[in-house]
């Protein structure tokens, strides 16, 4: 299959590789990235893909007040050593993630933290689109993967380009930090908070709540 730049480019930015050792893992790869970024590391290729099997129990918690404190945001980001929690590059980086959090709203950290029903019940909008859409059938479930595949990107804080920069999604940011601070750099988990957020829904529910109490007495 034909391999584009922008797939090798893609492949570089995550694993540190140079352009041509990234053309030929995806050539022999057929063009499967996360196989490819397995093959860089049996051939002792990948920098960043190279870390990522060691453990990084340190790190920094960190929150950040966005918009007047109609938005805040705490991110927990892990790294090897407390020697590297109190670099000032590593410091930056979370500070950053916390920022695109904050702005980009992402839910998950990462598509496999996605619960199967949410995957599900968008297949199933999606996959109506296309009939509405008068696709042929026969092509029908290419879309579909291809539109699943945007889903996770906006839902998920690795696939999601980052604010500062959208020529790097924010797993591309992560592996520069990787590949500068040379320690494994692993986001574990935020929480993000809206101000108001929910209390419409809540106030819907208890109108219906009240209807059918109403409509049974």
């Amino acid at each position: 299959m034909a391999i584009s730049m922008a797939d090798i480019k893609s492949l570089r930015q995550r694993t540190g590789a140079g352009i041509l050792d990234c053309k030929q893992a995806l050539v022999e790869n057929d063009g499967n990235v996360e196989n490819a970024i397995d093959w860089l590391r049996q051939k002792g290729i990948a920098k960043a893909a190279k870390k990522a099997g060691r453990v990084a129990s340190e790190g920094l918690v960190h929150s950040y007040i966005h918009a007047g404190g109609k938005i805040g945001v705490m991110v927990e980001v892990n790294c090897e050593t407390d020697f590297c929690a109190l670099n000032e590059q590593f410091q930056t980086l979370v500070s950053d993630i916390a920022m695109h959090i904050a702005a980009a709203a992402p839910e998950y950290v990462r598509r496999e933290e996605v619960d199967d029903a949410a995957i599900e019940r968008e297949k199933e909008v999606q996959l109506a689109r296309v009939m509405d859409e008068g696709k042929p059938a026969k092509i029908a479930e290419k879309i579909v993967a291809g539109r699943m595949g945007k889903f996770f990107e906006d839902v998920c804080l690795l696939e999601q380009k980052f604010v500062k920069d959208d020529s790097k999604t924010i797993q591309q940011v992560l592996e520069d930090a990787v590949n500068t601070i040379g320690e494994n750099i692993q986001i574990r988990r935020f929480s993000r908070f809206a101000l108001g957020e929910g209390l419409a829904k809540k106030e819907e529910d208890f109108a219906a709540e009240v209807a059918r109490a109403t409509s049974t007495a």
